[in-house]
């Protein structure tokens, strides 16, 4: 499968629409509470520590009994906070497209446990570091990617061209989506019903 960033036409973006609109009528008001104070400290320290990669962990609500979060918990938190630093700055870096940012943070990332593969958990991070550039990959908005036609392969670099995608479709989003994050649109795709889909 080769990706592409391909465009939607109206009814994929009413559905994706449709979608957001579902997710904050049954997520509630406090769902990302987690995230947005995560975001908050982000931005006052310029890097995000252990605490609040598990906090994070909570909020992709994901399993910590595990060897890779037994070996982030005998990692130094200055060590931890020395990469998210660094990536913090990557995807903070305007002067970098979205895509080359997700990528210079996504590596950054790679020395803490657990982050070498997968991007569930990295992409939680590096949208706390930056909510206003970066977006959460998981399986469901991968799915609800392909459901709108625009194949997502698993390859090594998967978080920066799912980034591409993004950042591509919201280029060309109508109105009111044209107003959105990639935040807001890995939260449409993740809520995307399966059984609507078009491919």
């Amino acid at each position: 499968m080769t990706d592409q960033t391909g465009t939607i036409g109206s009814d994929g973006w009413q559905r994706l629409i449709a979608a957001r609109a579902a997710y904050h009528r049954t997520a509630g008001a406090h769902y990302d509470e987690v995230l947005d104070q995560v975001a908050e400290r982000a931005q006052k320290e310029d890097s995000i520590g252990k605490a609040d990669i598990g906090a994070l962990l909570l909020f992709k609500r994901l399993r910590a009994d595990t060897p890779w979060a037994r070996a982030l918990m005998a990692t130094a938190d200055a060590d931890v906070r020395r990469a998210t630093a660094a990536a913090t700055a990557a995807v903070r870096d305007t002067t970098l497209s979205l895509s080359d940012a997700a990528r210079a943070g996504r590596a950054a990332l790679v020395p803490i446990p657990g982050f070498i593969r997968g991007d569930a958990l990295a992409s939680t991070v590096l949208t706390a570091a930056a909510p206003h550039r970066m977006a959460v990959y998981d399986r469901r908005a991968h799915a609800g990617l392909s459901s709108l036609g625009i194949p997502l392969s698993n390859a090594s670099g998967r978080y920066s061209r799912y980034i591409a995608a993004l950042d591509h479709l919201l280029t060309h989003a109508p109105s009111p989506a044209r107003a959105w994050t990639p935040r807001d649109l890995d939260i449409a795709l993740y809520c995307l019903p399966p059984d609507t889909a078009s491919t």
